[in-house]
């Protein structure tokens, strides 16, 4: 869990001195509406992430380079459905984190892995995009032909994913199960990312930086390929002669492909922003403990929930806006 201090957050919400108020599970919405939520998404994510594998496995005419860029992303959705998601979906429901110590490091990792690999993917899409449209010749590719174009993009992939594992180190080693006390009472245990003994400055540095990369950074430049693009088809449209048909109807179709990573894209980003916002403000605001209320805590259930419906909400996407997959998935 990424947050600072369970005493005004989860299990408990008050303090005054040395009383501590509990409010009981059973009295709070969350214990019944967060494993709802999670088993939906871990029924959704399993079943359109993996037919979207089986699709790309089972017809070569799906293998493109987008296509091999968006099965990267549905591998790194299943890996934080099936090994995540089981068991964060019960940190609303049970008083502490029951599962030890092994499974902490690994929930904890395998999420920063699946958000690396989604966003540095959805930049890579991106740009794969932008160079199609802009320079639909694109020398590199023409070199080295379809396979090889392939090809490269499977290097890359491969590429992000070990970025990705990189970034989720910390995750990895620094995990630990947190005791909370009254006295010589143990209150309550949280899978915990940020150790004591760092500081504050830890994971305030830590949640800046994974705003940075995990989000701010990757958009940006997502954000300019897309500007620059929409620019060249706007000059494109007034400058293309009447004979090029073929060339006209082969933009058509890279701005569909366009489209639909520009889908993918804007899910990631309303998925991801109310965590990051929220974390952002408790970790940086030093009256956080004090100013965080009801309106705090549904903004953080929210946003938890939302992080991990982004794993399973690319194949709906993906659904809406392209009749090929449709069409294989209906079968």
């Amino acid at each position: 869990m990424e947050y600072k201090d369970q005493l005004n957050n989860d299990s408990l919400v008050n303090t005054t001195e040395n009383a501590i108020t509990v409010i009981p599970y059973s009295e709070r919405p969350e214990t019944y509406i967060v494993p709802i939520v999670f088993a939906v998404i871990f029924l959704v994510g399993v079943l359109g992430n993996g037919t979207l594998v089986l699709i790309f496995i089972r017809h070569r005419t799906m293998r493109n380079v987008p296509n091999t860029y968006i099965l990267s992303l549905a591998l790194g959705d299943l890996l934080v459905i099936i090994s995540c998601v089981p068991f964060t979906s019960t940190i609303y429901t049970v008083n502490s984190w029951p599962y030890g110590l092994f499974i902490c490091k690994l929930s904890e990792a395998t999420k920063d892995v699946s958000i690396g690999v989604t966003v540095f993917t959805l930049t890579a899409l991106s740009a794969d995009r932008f160079f199609a449209i802009v320079d639909p010749m694109r020398k590199l590719y023409s070199s080295i032909g379809g396979r090889g174009a392939t090809r490269c993009t499977i290097m890359i992939a491969c590429a992000i994913w070990l970025l990705a594992i990189a970034c989720a180190i910390p995750g990895a080693l620094f995990s630990y199960i947190r005791i909370f006390k009254q006295g010589n009472h143990t209150l309550f245990e949280i899978c915990y990312p940020y150790p004591e003994e760092l500081g504050s400055v830890y994971p305030r540095g830590l949640v800046m930086a994974k705003f940075l990369i995990y989000y701010a950074i990757p958009l940006t430049v997502i954000g300019c390929f897309y500007i620059l693009m929409a620019r060249h088809l706007v000059l494109s449209t007034k400058n293309m002669p009447g004979e090029l048909q073929g060339q006209a109807r082969q933009v058509r179709a890279r701005k569909k492909v366009a489209k639909t990573v520009l889908a993918f894209v804007l899910v990631f980003a309303v998925c991801f922003l109310p965590q990051h916002v929220f974390l952002l403000w408790f970790y940086n605001n030093p009256n956080s403990d004090r100013d965080y209320n009801e309106f705090w805590h549904v903004f953080k259930i929210v946003g938890y929930c939302l992080s991990f419906i982004n794993s399973c909400i690319n194949p709906i996407a993906l659904y809406c806006v392209s009749g090929t997959f449709r069409k294989h998935f209906d079968r």
